[in-house]
């Protein structure tokens, strides 16, 4: 028996339609052609020196204890813009906030961030300090990033509540999206966060083990 469809070709979606959608993320992605997988993704790291890592750290520490993250603009300004913004300058690479993408009626909206070098690499917030619709959100801007730009094998992202963060790999050729098992959390693993990102922005492979 065919699996009944979710969306409607009638009707128009923007990408914050898909974290207000009850079906499981699987089957949305289906509507897509893409596959869904949970693995532990062995993500690309920089193996140079991370000079910007001692300042950032320090100053995530003197604003967290002044500041009550019960907000998302709260944790968006205090936690997510300051880590995105030292890497792009760290990394020479276009840094996008609040990006308009329209690729048809299914995937368009607005990327809450986007870094862009060789590499795309898309970071999400989660409504609601909801990490599991949130990244369906995320996987389906990956998907319009996809549509958007046919030069890229993989496709990373993130979703993210602040103190913690997820990432996500879009593979083309085998039309899967890949959420990774592992989390990151802040300012505990900032160094490996941001190790991950800055090596997301030079290579271009990822591995699932």
């Amino acid at each position: 028996m065919p699996r009944p469809k979710i969306l409607d070709p009638d009707k128009s979606y923007t990408f914050c339609s898909y974290f207000e959608m009850a079906q499981e993320p699987e089957d949305i992605l289906a509507e897509f052609g893409y596959r869904l997988n949970q693995a532990t993704l062995s993500l690309p790291a920089s193996h140079g020196a991370l000079e910007l890592l001692p300042e950032l750290l320090r100053r995530l520490e003197r604003t967290l204890p002044v500041v009550t993250l019960t907000s998302e603009m709260a944790r968006r300004e205090t936690l997510v813009a300051p880590i995105l913004l030292e890497i792009a300058a760290f990394c020479q690479c276009q840094l996008r906030i609040e990006y308009s993408l329209a690729v048809n009626q299914w995937l368009k909206g607005s990327l809450d961030y986007l870094l862009r070098s060789t590499q795309n690499f898309l970071v999400v917030k989660a409504k609601q300090d909801d990490l599991s619709r949130g990244f369906t959100q995320m996987a389906v801007e990956l998907i319009a990033l996809a549509e958007w730009d046919e030069t890229q094998d993989f496709l990373y992202g993130a979703v993210t509540i602040g103190e913690v963060w997820r990432f996500g790999c879009l593979e083309r050729s085998s039309q899967t999206i890949t959420q990774d098992l592992s989390l990151f959390r802040v300012p505990a693993d900032l160094e490996g966060l941001v190790s991950a990102i800055v090596g997301m922005m030079e290579r271009e492979a990822v591995e699932v083990v």
